[in-house]
């Protein structure tokens, strides 16, 4: 059964809007830190700390129970706070005030629910060692899990076990999925620099068209998941951007960019994707005459569930949800920097279910409120299962 009552699901509810109505961006979340803080303060935690990983906030809660067997237990819970860039369109009252950023992923309920986590948790203190509340930046970018670890996070706080969590759309409210093993995928972002020779729209005889290889490219690349990649794998290339030119004009444009994303169940897929990658860009060059420069720009491992972390992750939305309300799963071709954490430490990551929503990263993308109850009852019931006397 959920343990949120009704006063403080408002204030998670308006922490949650109040957020919402706020975004930054990855590694701008200095109003969102501020906030949390502030609240983590006012709830009593032994302990505060920022700065980590630049705009990454951190809380110590100690429980008054002593272990049978005389250890001190901590385990980490995360919460993401960054938001996208993109423009709104939700027409909520409290949509963001901030032209061209958006909560398009619900990371303002991620961090809402670990508040109100936090709030009841300080107040009750019936756990036995001490919980560490990690609200991390640039999720959204691969920039926030690695350089917290990097700035001595999990000694410094002596974390042992670390846990994420994820609304997901399309999961009924009151609904938790996780598995063991392989959550999501290995990521790699490159951005493919095309170098022609523009010139007159007339005359492209003259020139090297790199808009004409650019699309080339894209559809050659394609062709690589269908047809390198085994069938009882998984892989994803995404053209996510291309940018040539003035908008208008009879111009053929000197250069063209494209972003490519990458994703793959595994690090060997990842590695074969990557070469035919490299392969097509060199051939398609020889073709064209253009020269294409590939960058690597950011990646990193995917979600590898622990076994055990799983089964008191399980354990504790069955408590909150009752057993038929909790799901096995398969992969999702998403990626999640929160991978570093558990490489760093055994742990699980959870989905919690957002309901009928609009796809995360849509500017109409709705956090449901109806699921907060459920996610800081999901947080509060692992701590007390993992952490008992």
């Amino acid at each position: 059964m959920p343990i949120v009552d009704a006063e403080l699901l408002a204030e998670i509810q308006a922490w949650r809007r109040d957020i919402h109505a706020h975004p930054e961006l990855s590694l701008e979340e200095h109003r969102t830190s501020a906030f949390v803080a502030e609240r983590l303060r006012e709830f009593g935690c032994d302990e505060v700390a920022t700065g980590l990983g630049k705009t990454g906030v951190v809380g110590v809660i100690k429980g008054t129970k002593t272990a049978t067997d005389g250890s001190v237990k901590v385990i980490g819970l995360r919460a993401d706070m960054d938001a996208l860039p993109i423009e709104e369109m939700t027409n909520l009252p409290y949509a963001s005030k901030n032209d061209g950023v958006m909560h398009a992923c619900g990371h303002d309920g991620h961090t809402a629910m670990l508040l109100g986590a936090a709030r009841h948790l300080a107040e009750t203190r019936n756990f036995a060692g001490a919980v560490v509340v990690i609200f991390q930046p640039a999720e959204e970018v691969g920039g926030g899990a690695a350089p917290m670890i990097e700035d001595g996070m999990m000694e410094r706080f002596g974390i042992e076990q670390v846990y994420g969590m994820h609304n997901w759309p399309g999961l009924p409210v009151g609904t938790f999925a996780v598995r063991p093993g392989v959550i999501t995928t290995t990521v790699s972002v490159f951005e493919i620099r095309i170098e022609g020779r523009g010139g007159h729209a007339s005359r492209p005889e003259t020139c090297i068209d790199p808009v004409l290889a650019g699309a080339q490219l894209v559809t050659a690349l394609q062709q690589i998941v269908a047809r390198n990649v085994d069938p009882l794998d998984s892989a994803v290339i995404t053209v996510t951007n291309f940018h040539a030119g003035p908008q208008f004009g009879a111009v053929i444009p000197q250069t063209a960019v494209l972003g490519c994303n990458i994703r793959a169940l595994g690090p060997e897929v990842l590695k074969l994707v990557e070469k035919r990658v490299r392969q097509m860009v060199a051939g398609i060059a020889q073709m064209t005459g253009a020269k294409i420069d590939l960058t690597y720009i950011a990646g990193g491992p995917g979600i590898v569930n622990h076994a055990a972390q799983t089964e008191l992750a399980m354990r504790a939305a069955k408590d909150v949800a009752g057993e038929g309300n909790v799901h096995g799963m398969r992969p999702h071709m998403h990626g999640e920097d929160f991978a570093y954490m558990l490489e760093a430490r055994p742990g699980a990551y959870i989905f919690c279910g957002n309901g009928d929503s609009e796809e995360l990263h849509h500017p109409a993308y709705k956090f449901n409120d109806e699921a907060l109850v459920h996610g800081t009852s999901f947080w509060i019931k692992l701590v007390e299962n993992t952490l008992a006397t």
